[in-house]
Formats: structure tokens, sequence, C-alpha cells
């Protein structure tokens, strides 16, 4: 593979994607994570409770400040 190649797909791990992206922009990104990283070490959603009420706590007060 060439340099130009290589530069190419670097750039495109770098750059993030349109979910991270507009979680970001809500504000609970932090949230997000925190329920992702439970769902990834417990392998169980159900045992995430606090983290996606915490996440979805939050996604609820995004949409109630931001309606027109």
């Amino acid at each position: 593979m060439s340099d130009i190649q290589n530069k190419n797909i670097q750039i495109e791990d770098d750059e993030e994607d349109e979910w991270d992206a507009r979680i970001r922009r809500t504000g609970c990104h932090k949230e997000n994570e925190a329920l992702l990283i439970c769902k990834f070490d417990t392998k169980d959603w159900r045992k995430c409770t606090k983290e996606l009420k915490a996440f979805k706590d939050c996604m609820d007060n995004y949409m109630n400040h931001n309606r027109n």
C-alpha cells in the first residue's frame, strides 16, 4: 500500500462517526459512553439500568430544551 493510501486510511479512522457526533451534540456523550461500557463489561443490558436511566434522562432533558 502506498504512503498516500495509508494516510487516507488513518484520516478516516480518526474521523468521528455520525452516531458519535450526534450524541456529542446532545451533551449526553458521557452518559452514552458509560452505558456502552457497562454493556460491554456485563454483556447484559439488564445489568445497566442505572446507566440507561442516566442516558435517557439526559436525552429527555436535551429534547425538552430543544423543542420548537
